[in-house]
C-alpha cells in the first residue's frame, strides 16, 4: 500500500523538480555570471608567472594592449587583476573603494597578518579600528596642513646643509641619488626623532642605511613561493622572512634608545620650546614600542626611496632637456631672486609660487612614477567591475606607469618629457584625477603625500637654483641610460652622476 502511494506521488515530485530546475535555469540565463577579466592562458601549476618578466609594469602594459584595461593573471594559486586605465582606476580607488580596501600582505614581511593589523598603516591587511585610529592620527596630527607647515624649518635646514655640502664638491663628480637620499633620510629622522642619523660626512653610515632600506624593500617585492602557493606560507622556503626580520631589527636599533629615553622622561622633551616631533605624537597616543618601531620603519621606507627616485629622475630629465632646465632657471631668476634679495636658498613658501617647477614635478611623476604598480589591494567580497567578476580574495593593482604613458590619455607624445602639458591644466596628483595617481587613492592613499608635495619641489629647486650641472667626461646628455630598476620605488638603474659648478645666477 505504501509503495502504491509513493508511485502516485512520483509524477508530482518529477513535476516539482522540473519546475525548480527550469526556474533556476531561467534565472541564470536572465542574469548570467560575468566572466573574469581576460588574460593570457596560464601554465599548469605556475600559472602566469612567466608572463611577469623582470619588469612587471612593462609586461602588464603589453598584456593590457592585447586584452584591455582590465586583465587577470594566475600567479601560482593566486589571482591578480591589473588595472591600466583611468576609468578602471577610478572604479577601484573611488567607486568600489570600500570593497577593495583590503591589503595584500607579502609573506616576506617579518610579522603575521594579525600582528601587522595591530601596528601597521601601509601593510595592515584590512581597515580595522586600529588602522582607522592610526590614519586619523596621521591625518590630524602628523600630516595635517598645520603640522606640515610647522615642520618647514626642519626641511629647509636639511636642504641648506645639502647645498653647503655640494658647495664643497664643485668640479667633482657626485652621485645625486646618494646626496638626495642622505638629505631626505635625515630630514625624516629629524621630523620623527629630532636628530640626524646620517649626516653628509658619514658616508659609510649613509651607504649602510641606504643598502639596509633598499634590501628590505627588495625582500618585500621579491618573487616569493610562499605568496604564490599559500600552502608554503609557514615554511619560508627562500628565507626571505628570516632575512627581513634581521634587517628590521638592525633598523630598530637606530632609534630604540631615543624611544626609551623619551619614555623615561614621561614623553617630555628636554626643551619645551622645541616643536613636537612624530615620536612625541606616537607616545602621546599610547603606542607601545613595537608599534613605534614598525610605524617609524614604514615612514622611513616609504619616504626615502620614493622621494629620492623622483628627484633623481627629475634631474635626469632636466639634464637631457636643456630647454626645460633653462626655462626653470628663468622662472627661478624672475620669481625667486627678487624675493630673497640675494639669499642663496629657497624656502617652501616660494616653491608654491613657481608654476613651471610644479609642472616639472607632475611631469616627472607621470613619466617616472615612484611606485609603478600600486601595492595590491584585496577584494573583501566578490563583486563586478566593468562587466567582469572580481572574486573574493583576488588581488588588484593599478599600473600607474602604464596609465602615465597611455597615448589615448595623453594626446601629446606620452614618452616625451614635456612639463608644458600641465601648465593651465587642472590635473593634479591628489587622487581627484585618475590620469595621475602616483600616490594611490581612496582609503589606501599614501598618508605622506602632502609631505612629498612640499619636499620634492624644495629639494629640486635648491639643486637647480644653487648650481649649474654637467655630466662627467662631457657625456652627451642624449645618450644617458634611462633604464629602470623595478622595485617598490621605480629607480634609475644606473645612478645619475653629475658635476656641480658655480651657479649661473
Amino acid at each position: 500500500m505504501a509503495c502504491y502511494h509513493l508511485l502516485l506521488l512520483f509524477p508530482i515530485s518529477i513535476t516539482i523538480l522540473t519546475v525548480v530546475i527550469t526556474s533556476r535555469f531561467l534565472a541564470a540565463a536572465a542574469s548570467p555570471k560575468k566572466p573574469l577579466p581576460p588574460g593570457p592562458k596560464p601554465w599548469p601549476i605556475i600559472g602566469n608567472l612567466p608572463h611577469m618578466g623582470k619588469k612587471p609594469h612593462i609586461s602588464f602594459r603589453n598584456l593590457s594592449n592585447i586584452y584591455g584595461p582590465l586583465i587577470s593573471l594566475r600567479l601560482g594559486s593566486q589571482l591578480l587583476v591589473v588595472v591600466s586605465s583611468p576609468a578602471a582606476a577610478s572604479e577601484v580607488l573611488k567607486t568600489h573603494d570600500r570593497l577593495f580596501s583590503g591589503r595584500y600582505v607579502p609573506r616576506a614581511l617579518p610579522y603575521d597578518t594579525a600582528e601587522l593589523d595591530r601596528k601597521a598603516v601601509v601593510w595592515a591587511s584590512n581597515c580595522n579600528d586600529q588602522w582607522k585610529a592610526f590614519r586619523a592620527m596621521f591625518r590630524n596630527e602628523i600630516f595635517s596642513a598645520k603640522a606640515i607647515e610647522s615642520q618647514a624649518a626642519v626641511r629647509e635646514k636639511k636642504v641648506a646643509e645639502m647645498v653647503q655640502f655640494l658647495g664643497g664638491k664643485l668640479g667633482e663628480s657626485v652621485c645625486i641619488r646618494e646626496v638626495v637620499f642622505a638629505t631626505i633620510f635625515d630630514m625624516l629622522s629629524n621630523l620623527i626623532f629630532s636628530r640626524d642619523f646620517i649626516g653628509f660626512e658619514r658616508n659609510e653610515n649613509a651607504n649602510r642605511l641606504k643598502s639596509l632600506i633598499q634590501r628590505l624593500i627588495e625582500l618585500g617585492v621579491s618573487p616569493n613561493l610562499a605568496d604564490f602557493f599559500p600552502v608554503l606560507k609557514n615554511l619560508d622556503p627562500q628565507g626571505l622572512r628570516r632575512e627581513a626580520t634581521t634587517r628590521c631589527n638592525e633598523l630598530y636599533s637606530l632609534w630604540q634608545r631615543d624611544v626609551k629615553e623619551r619614555r623615561e622622561r614621561g614623553g617630555e622633551r628636554e626643551r619645551s620650546d622645541v616643536t613636537k616631533d612624530f615620536l612625541d605624537i606616537l607616545l602621546e597616543n599610547g603606542l607601545d614600542d613595537d608599534q613605534v618601531d614598525w610605524l617609524s620603519l614604514e615612514l622611513f621606507t616609504a619616504g626615502t626611496d620614493t622621494n629620492t627616485a623622483t628627484i633623481e629622475w627629475a634631474m635626469t630629465e632636466l639634464i637631457r632637456n636643456r630647454g626645460v632646465m633653462n626655462k626653470l632657471r628663468e622662472e627661478l631668476k624672475s620669481e625667486v631672486l627678487p624675493l630673497i634679495s640675494g639669499k642663496p636658498l629657497i624656502d617652501e613658501a616660494m616653491t608654491s609660487r613657481l608654476p613651471y617647477l610644479n609642472a616639472i614635478v607632475k611631469e616627472t611623476l607621470r613619466l617616472h612614477p615612484p611606485v609603478s604598480l600600486l601595492p595590491p589591494h584585496r577584494a573583501s567580497e566578490s563583486c563586478e567591475l566593468l562587466n567582469y567578476t572580481i572574486p573574493e580574495g583576488a588581488y588588484i593593482t593599478v599600473n600607474v606607469w602604464a596609465i602615465g604613458r597611455d597615448p589615448t590619455v595623453w594626446d601629446d607624445d606620452p614618452g616625451t618629457f614635456k612639463p608644458e602639458r600641465f601648465i593651465g591644466s587642472k590635473i593634479d596628483f591628489r587622487a581627484q584625477h585618475f590620469e595621475l595617481v602616483p600616490f594611490g587613492g581612496g582609503r589606501r592613499m599614501c598618508p605622506g603625500m602632502s609631505l612629498s608635495a612640499r619636499l620634492i619641489p624644495l629639494v629640486l629647486a635648491a639643486l637647480v637654483h644653487n648650481f649649474d650641472w654637467c655630466l662627467p667626461n662631457e657625456v652627451d646628455p642624449a645618450k644617458l641610460d634611462m633604464s629602470e630598476k623595478f622595485g617598490l620605488a621605480l629607480q634609475k638603474e644606473l645612478p645619475l652622476l653629475l658635476i656641480p659648478r658655480q651657479s649661473l645666477f
